[in-house]
Parts: C-alpha cells; sequence; structure tokens
C-alpha cells in the first residue's frame, strides 16, 4: 500500500538515517519535569490532556502550576529527592499530575496495577521499598489487606477522590494547600531515577526495572521524531500504570500537542474516540480488526498508528479499511523503543518485520556463547544503548542473568535479513501473551502449587484468536485425588483470589503425569503437541468441558 493523502500531506521528512543522526545530536531537557516546564513556557494556553470520559481538560500552564503545588505539598509531608512512593490510581489527572510532581522533587514513582490482589500489591510495595502510598478511593480496601508489616504508617498514605472522612489524607487537599515557594531548588539530573516500573519475568513474581529520567526522555522525544511528522492530537487508551501512556505523554510534550486520554481500553468505542477528537496518532489494537466494519472505518485523521505483532496477512487489510499508515515496533520496559519500521518502508506491509534499530539503540543477534551470528541465523536478539534500565531493583540475581557486557539479554528469537530489517521468530523466556499483557507462567505455577491437592502443574499459552494467547493450566493432583476432590471452579477461584484477572486461567486440563526433559524440566512443547491441545479441558468462559 502507498503512503495514504494524510501521510503524503505532510512535509517530506528527512531519509529515517538522517532522521536517526538528528534525534541523537539534540541535547536532552535536564530532566522530566524541565520538558514540562519548557513547553509551558513556550505554550502555556495550548491545551495539553483532554481526560474525555471525565469532562476534564487542562492546558500546559495549568498542569505545570498543579504539578508545582502538589510537588510543594508532597515534600512538606516527607517526600524528597529518592524517596519511594507508590501510585495505585487508575486512568484520571491525579496520574499525571502526581508523576511529574514527584519527577519535580527527585523521587522515585512505582506505578501499580489497579488489579493487583492484596498478595502481590504488598509483594511490589515490599520489593520496591515503597515509603509512601498513593491510592484511589476505589482501591483503598486491597490497599489496607497489603499494608500489613511493610512499616508504611496511615500518615504517609494519600488517598485520591475520597470525601471527606476520618481516613488518610486526600490527595486534593495536599494539591489545593501546596505552597510553590517553599519547593526545593534542586532538580534531579537525567540519570536519576525516576520509575521502578514492574514486569512479569520468567523468574515468577514481578521484577522492578529501574528507569531513569534519561530513559523517559529518550523513549518519548525518538517516538515522537522518528517519523519526522507532527502529530498535533495522540489517543492514550491503556492504563498510565503501564509503559505507553507515559511516554505518549511524553511524545506529546515533545510534539507540543494534546494528549486524549480514555478511562479504559474499548475495541467498541475505540474508534468513535479516534474521529471525535481527531485523533492523528495512536496505539492500534488488533482486536478493532474483529469488529464489523462500517462505512465510518476510513473517515478519521489517523496519519500514523503502531501496531505490534501483527498477523501478516491482515497488515494490508487494517490499512486499506482504516486508510492509514501501520507500522510496527518492538520494544520492552527494560529497553524503551528498541526498533522501528519507517513510515517509507511501504515494501515491507505484511513482511512481519519489527523494522530497523531504534535511535539511541545498537542490536545484535548472538548464539549460546554470545558469539554474533550472520545475518539470515536465528539467535538471541541484544540491545545497548544510553537510557536503558539501571537494572532490576533488588535482584542482582537477575541483573546477572539480563546482561552480557553492556548488552541487554531480551530472551527473544530474532533474525536479520540483508537489508538490516530484524524479525521476531519466538521467545526463549516461558511467557505467555494474552490481549497485550506479559504473564509469567511460573507465577501461575506457585499459586496452583500453593493447593495442597496439586503435586504439579504447568501453565501453558494455547492461541487464541481474540486475545492472541490465552492460559492454559495442566494438573497433576496428588495420588489418589481426581477432579472431584479439587474441581476446575475451585482452581478458578482460587487463582481469582490471588492474580490479577488478566492472569487468571480460562482452561483447565488434569494429567496422570507431565512430560519431562532429560534435565527433569517439564517439556512445554510436549504439553501442546497435541492436534487439538484443548480437547478435554475446562473452560472457565464457557463454563463447561470441551468435547
Amino acid at each position: 500500500m502507498v503512503l495514504t493523502a494524510k501521510a503524503l500531506a505532510q512535509p517530506t521528512p528527512p531519509s529515517p538515517e538522517e532522521r536517526r543522526r538528528q534525534i541523537e545530536a539534540q541535547a536532552l531537557p535536564p530532566n522530566v519535569w524541565s520538558l514540562l516546564d519548557e513547553a509551558a513556557s513556550a505554550m502555556p494556553d495550548q491545551l495539553l490532556w483532554d481526560f474525555f470520559d471525565h469532562g476534564e481538560q487542562a492546558t500546559y500552564a495549568e498542569v505545570r502550576e498543579r504539578v508545582k503545588r502538589l510537588a510543594a505539598g508532597l515534600f512538606v509531608r516527607g517526600v524528597s529527592r529518592r524517596t519511594v512512593v507508590a501510585l495505585m490510581i487508575p486512568n484520571v489527572p491525579a496520574w499525571p499530575t502526581t508523576w511529574f510532581a514527584l519527577a519535580r522533587l527527585g523521587a522515585t514513582v512505582v506505578p501499580l496495577n489497579v488489579r493487583y490482589t492484596s498478595r502481590e500489591l504488598h509483594y511490589v510495595l515490599k520489593d520496591s521499598e515503597a515509603r509512601h502510598l498513593i491510592v484511589h478511593e476505589d482501591y483503598l480496601p486491597v490497599a489496607r489487606q497489603a499494608l500489613g508489616g511493610l512499616g508504611i504508617s496511615p500518615e504517609q498514605v494519600f488517598v485520591v477522590g475520597a470525601q471527606a472522612s476520618e481516613g488518610p489524607e486526600r490527595w486534593e487537599d495536599i494539591l489545593a494547600g501546596g505552597r510553590m515557594d517553599i519547593l526545593p531548588d534542586e532538580l534531579p539530573g537525567r540519570d536519576d531515577l525516576l520509575n521502578i516500573q514492574y514486569t512479569s519475568g520468567t523468574t515468577g513474581m514481578p521484577k522492578g526495572c529501574m528507569l531513569t529520567h534519561r530513559h523517559w526522555l529518550t523513549c518519548g522525544k525518538v517516538n515522537a521524531r522518528r517519523d519526522g511528522h507532527g502529530y498535533r492530537r495522540i489517543l492514550a487508551s491503556t492504563p498510565f500504570f503501564y509503559m505507553d501512556p507515559q511516554w505518549l505523554l511524553l511524545m506529546t510534550i515533545f510534539q507540543r500537542a494534546t494528549l486524549y486520554v480514555a478511562e479504559r481500553q474499548s475495541a467498541t468505542n475505540f474508534m468513535g474516540w479516534v474521529r471525535r477528537h481527531r485523533i492523528e496518532f495512536c496505539l492500534f489494537p488488533e482486536l478493532l480488526l474483529k469488529q464489523p466494519p462500517s462505512p465510518e472505518d476510513a473517515n478519521n485523521a489517523l496519519i500514523r498508528v503502531n501496531i505490534y505483532g501483527l498477523r501478516r496477512a491482515r497488515h494490508a487489510d487494517l490499512e486499506r479499511r482504516f486508510d492509514v499508515v501501520a507500522r510496527e515496533a518492538f520494544g520492552m520496559t527494560e529497553l524503551g523503543s528498541a526498533m522501528f519500521m519507517p513510515m517509507e518502508a511501504e515494501d515491507m506491509v505484511g513482511s512481519g518485520s519489527c523494522g530497523i534499530p531504534s535511535p539511541f539503540r545498537e542490536c545484535r543477534i548472538v548464539d549460546e556463547s554470545g558469539r554474533a551470528l550472520p545475518d539470515g541465523e536465528v539467535g538471541e536478539l541484544q540491545v545497548r544503548g544510553p537510557g536503558m534500565m539501571l537494572g532490576y531493583h533488588n535482584n542482582p540475581a537477575a541483573n546477572d542473568d539480563a546482561f552480557d557486557g553492556d548488552w541487554f539479554r531480551t530472551g527473544d528469537l530474532f533474525r536479520r535479513d540483508e537489508r538490516g530489517y530484524y524479525y521476531i521468530v519466538g521467545r526463549l523466556k516461558d511467557m505467555i501473551r494474552r490481549s497485550g499483557e506479559n504473564i509469567a507462567a511460573r507465577e501461575i505455577e506457585e499459586v496452583l502449587l500453593s493447593l495442597g491437592e496439586v503435586a504439579e502443574a504447568a501453565a501453558v499459552a494455547v492461541q487464541d484468536d481474540s486475545r492472541g494467547e490465552e492460559v492454559k493450566v495442566c494438573l497433576v493432583l496428588q495420588p489418589g485425588l481426581d477432579s472431584s476432590h479439587l474441581t476446575p471452579e475451585q482452581v478458578l477461584l482460587h487463582c481469582r483470589a490471588n492474580l490479577a484477572s488478566f492472569k487468571v486461567p480460562r482452561y483447565v486440563a488434569y494429567c496422570g503425569g507431565l512430560p519431562k526433559t532429560p534435565s527433569g524440566k517439564i517439556a512445554k512443547a510436549t504439553l501442546l503437541s497435541a492436534p487439538d491441545p484443548l480437547a478435554g479441558v475446562y473452560d472457565g468462559v464457557e463454563g463447561d468441558w470441551r468435547a
């Protein structure tokens, strides 16, 4: 497909190579706060964000003032440089306002998934060594269950959205009472820590990626500048506690644009948001292709969208149906943006390639001994460059495994063609990717093994048309027990009590034993080698056994 008329109407950008040189040559702002401060000085009356589900908008100048007031209010309550503060807030303006305020103070942010159970929340708060918790009133009951034994006093908990009460102090009162004249003069540097961002890994429980101001500024700038085009209206439809809305916000500020924020992702409402707000750039969920075609599909202002792992056969159809340039990319929490497909690469539509290395990134493919492989051969992708994570918080063993010198081991199998384009082939990691969520199989298995009736457990990914992958668990019960002693419903109830909803298995199977490798590990490939890996399993969505 050729570039759309909307894309062609943009000024002709320099070549991808020249854009890379320009991006790398231009100095980054001193810190994330300074990016906002400079933009607010340049265009104070420009709308920065629109949380349209809540009817809340703010200009660049209004956001800057609120951030400074909140930072001052938090400062007098003991939040200062390197203080670790956890946020359990949904998609409301309090999330980015607090993030910027903590960035101004040089504090460290721990974003919390609002779907965490008390078990998961307790783990992340303890592992991150958080000293304060800012939580939305909807999640205060879960937070109270999780705080036991952590040393976080009631005075160190602040609540967003609560009405006046005798409980924890209200976030809104802190914001209203902040005196900007008492803000500390010292600002953080680019290489100071900003986030401890938790991400699922193969070791079971999430690992905390230590991400600096440089990490976020690099990610925001690369996404804003790599096309050489301007985007005035950008959409964020996933939660702020994930990576994407955070870098989308910084991309927006680099572009001096407006970010439109949805309360939650919705395939049925997505294109309505795009048309209503004349969105020009967004991350495009594959689930939209399952929506019934509409004559209005191509009636939009989209110039380009990001896609991730889209099935090759659907790429050209997506571009035709929605009259948009769709380009693949590859990134990780640990790396930020690692690869992107140039907008001009029309001949790569449907190739399945992730593109070429992003600015500030080098990529190589190596064999098991770490030897660089030639083009065409499959090996592990390794990435290096400034602004990657500092390491995993409080986890030296994981850090030893993650790096080969200054190269980060992605755990993903790739190949590169003779033109320099990279293709993902598979994963070394024991990970399940369900509706864009990374789920560590081991964490599910540990929850299942806490059931006394379970002798062995294996969680595996099975293909699913809607979610990409679904979670299937294979259970071996203790001798003499069968599914009447531990029913699938009891298994799923236990999982719902101990896992976030997106990690809860859909399928439950009972096995007499699990296949093993010569080293004694569970041979998961063998578990999935049957012609129909779902035959005879219990389907938690349907509430019945499959034939």
